[in-house]
């Protein structure tokens, strides 16, 4: 009995030692749970944290790329309207100059009027004294007399006979002269009647050959790796890209004007493209030189509507438009032709003659200037041996040959073209050179002849176009003169860069002395 009572006592004992380690392990559980819900609900805190952190710094990228992209938006506006405004304010200034010349030629017109409504009234007026007196003296000269009309005017006709005889010679000279001087003042006044009515305005243009660049960084991607991509520019364009020490600007050097223009506006694209390789770069030279015919061909048609004439070659057009890219002394060619159309036509028109002839001969006289860069000769000769070859009549074929030389009255076309001609290039405004850069180019042909041996002295002609040299008859003979002759011409091509040609003229004196006894 008492053994049942200790194992019931010892089973009550061990099941409340059970009953306390299962409450003890329960809290323990407890806490591990409630530890473990803190945790997580720390971890869910801060995962939530650094998502509302990263949507707010996208927030604020978003916000910034699209505040960049609305500033860039808004500066692309500002240089448009900049641009507009720009090219508003010139074409109110060109309006302007043409209100102002319009104005002259009105005033000019109203001036002239008033002198002839002057002149004719002078005129009949002077008529009628003059008819008042030769009735007086008619009547006086019946009474006095007493003969009868018939017979005075017979004996008066008479005595003017024999003074005439004496004093013929002296009218005829007095004539001549009063011949002369009317038709120098006549050509003065349709000199200057043909340039008011061609009133244009001249701006004196300069070629330019330098391309700007937005940060020098840009010059190494256009020399590229060890010289590739310049060497392939170079050798597509036929132009040298000199690159140097100047910030900002890299230079085009070319002596063909069409393919420094096709080589300028490629590297500007290129430029701003920023894919600068040798595939590209064949790739816009070539699209370049497609746009580049279509513009010269299109100034060519506009330069042919513009003056009238009409039924040009294809090929003829093709150097007209050619000529935008010449200059001379700073003045367009094409601009300069295109005037001396206007003008020799006026002057046609003035005197009688075929004036849509005259501004033919006169738009197509300097079409040797758009190939002088690539044939030998002057540009007279060029021009006309292109004209004549591509079927143009003999009038605008010898317009073209003589408007510079000596053989301008064969036709009188080309005398009215090389008129035009000077008008155009002396009038002021429309060429511009500095003094100091024209003696300096005088004094560098002078100085080139007079360095070789026998020259005295050398004289540069035609702004630069003829050099006459003077040879001592002692020191040098026939032989020697023709050899500097060579030698000079020689020169000017290794030292000189210009357009055309130089024409060099030797004169050596020959001299004989006979002693009579």
């Amino acid at each position: 009995m008492t053994e049942v009572i200790a194992a019931i006592v010892a089973a009550v004992i061990a099941a409340g030692a059970t009953y306390a380690i299962i409450q003890a392990l329960a809290r323990l559980r407890r806490k591990d749970a409630e530890s473990e819900a803190q945790r997580i609900l720390a971890q869910a805190n801060q995962d939530a944290a650094n998502q509302l952190k990263s949507a707010e710094l996208e927030i604020k990228e978003k916000a910034i790329q699209q505040k960049a992209e609305t500033e860039k938006e808004l500066s692309k506006l500002r240089d448009v309207l900049r641009e507009r405004e720009r090219m508003l304010d010139k074409r109110e200034e060109m309006l302007t100059q043409q209100a102002d010349a319009l104005q002259k030629q009105e005033r000019i017109v109203e001036s002239t009027q008033r002198r002839l409504t002057e002149k004719l009234e002078n005129s009949t007026r002077q008529n009628e004294e003059l008819g008042k007196v030769l009735e007086m003296h008619r009547q006086t000269l019946h009474k006095i007399s007493g003969l009868s009309r018939e017979d005075a005017t017979q004996r008066l006709l008479g005595a003017l006979n024999d003074e005439l005889a004496q004093e013929t010679g002296q009218i005829i000279l007095r004539h001549e002269r009063q011949v002369a001087e009317r038709c120098e003042a006549l050509s003065r006044e349709m000199l200057l009647t043909a340039l008011h009515r061609y009133a244009a305005a001249h701006t004196a243009e300069s070629t330019t050959s330098t391309v700007d660049i937005p940060s020098d960084d840009m010059k190494g991607r256009i020399i590229g790796r060890e010289g590739r991509n310049i060497r392939a520019f170079e050798k597509r364009t036929g132009v040298d890209v000199i690159i140097d020490d100047t910030p900002g600007v890299v230079i085009v050097s070319g002596f063909d004007p069409v393919r420094r223009e096709i080589a300028r506006q490629s590297l500007e694209k290129l430029i701003v493209d920023g894919r600068i390789h040798p595939s590209r770069i064949e790739e816009i030279v070539g699209d370049t030189e497609k746009e580049i015919e279509k513009f010269i061909r299109r100034k060519g048609e506009e330069a042919a509507q513009e003056v009238n004439v009409h039924n040009l070659h294809e090929r003829l057009v093709y150097m007209l438009g050619r000529l935008h890219f010449r200059t001379s002394y700073s003045q367009n060619v094409l601009r300069h032709s295109v005037e001396v159309a206007f003008l020799a036509g006026m002057m046609a028109e003035m005197i009688g003659l075929n004036g849509d002839l005259a501004r033919r001969c006169g738009l197509l006289h300097d079409i040797g200037k758009a190939a002088d860069h690539e044939l030998e000769g002057g540009h007279p000769k060029i021009g006309a041996d292109l004209l004549k070859r591509h079927g143009e009549q003999k009038d605008v074929v010898h317009a073209a040959l003589g408007h510079h030389d000596e053989i301008i009255t064969e036709y009188p076309y080309t005398m009215l073209v090389a008129t035009g001609d000077t008008c155009s290039a002396s009038r002021p405004g429309a060429r511009r050179e500095s003094l100091e850069r024209y003696i300096k180019r005088m004094e560098e042909l002078e100085a080139i002849a007079t360095g070789f041996p026998g020259v005295e002295q050398a004289f540069a002609i035609q702004a630069g176009r003829e050099l006459r040299v003077l040879v001592s008859a002692k020191e040098a003979d026939d032989i020697r003169a023709a050899r500097i002759c060579r030698d000079i011409a020689k020169a000017f091509e290794e030292r000189l860069t210009y357009p055309g040609e130089i024409k060099v003229t030797v004169v050596r004196e020959s001299r004989f002395t006979e002693i009579a006894h």
